[in-house]
């Protein structure tokens, strides 16, 4: 992945080949949707405990997957970071996806991609053999889950609309 960053970075500055500039404006309002998504999901839930827990469905998924792999899974701080370095490479190329293909109605675009994503985050858990609780322990918990997702697509299209300005 950062190579992969690095080469249409390069590209970009010394050709200007258009579909490359866009991949990248599309990347870096990917990246700006999924880090408006987990600042918000990391600030909400150190100060509110009826928050949704997407980070511990993350760290249940990583450690699952590690041993469904026979690979030992990290532990504390470092599957902590490890589940969040993922989140953010995995909604960063899942919002990418926004300012790929027609530029019209790119706010519509947003929207829908992030309530795809965030009803995903609550619906799909259970059917893959994890536990939901924390994104639907509540009416409240999956609200925030959906919403945040929303604002990730919103934040994307946005920035997406201002780079292509550029």
């Amino acid at each position: 992945m950062h190579h992969t960053i690095l080469i249409l970075i390069k590209q970009f500055v010394t050709c200007g080949d258009y579909s490359n500039m866009k991949s990248l404006k599309s990347l870096l309002a990917g990246f700006a949707g999924a880090a408006a998504l987990n600042i918000l999901h990391e600030s909400v839930r150190r100060f509110d405990p009826g928050a949704p827990r997407i980070d511990l469905l993350g760290k249940q998924a990583l450690s699952k997957s590690m041993a469904n792999l026979n690979l030992d899974s990290p532990k504390g701080d470092n599957l902590y970071l490890a589940t969040l370095a993922g989140d953010i490479i995995s909604n960063t190329l899942y919002y990418s996806a926004i300012g790929l293909g027609d530029k019209k109605n790119i706010y519509f675009k947003g929207a829908i991609a992030g309530l795809t994503a965030g009803l995903g985050a609550i619906s799909i858990p259970d059917k893959v053999g994890l536990d939901d609780t924390p994104v639907t322990k509540t009416d409240k918990a999956k609200i925030l889950t959906v919403t945040w997702y929303l604002i990730g697509g919103l934040v994307t299209a946005a920035v997406f609309k201002h780079l292509k300005k550029a």
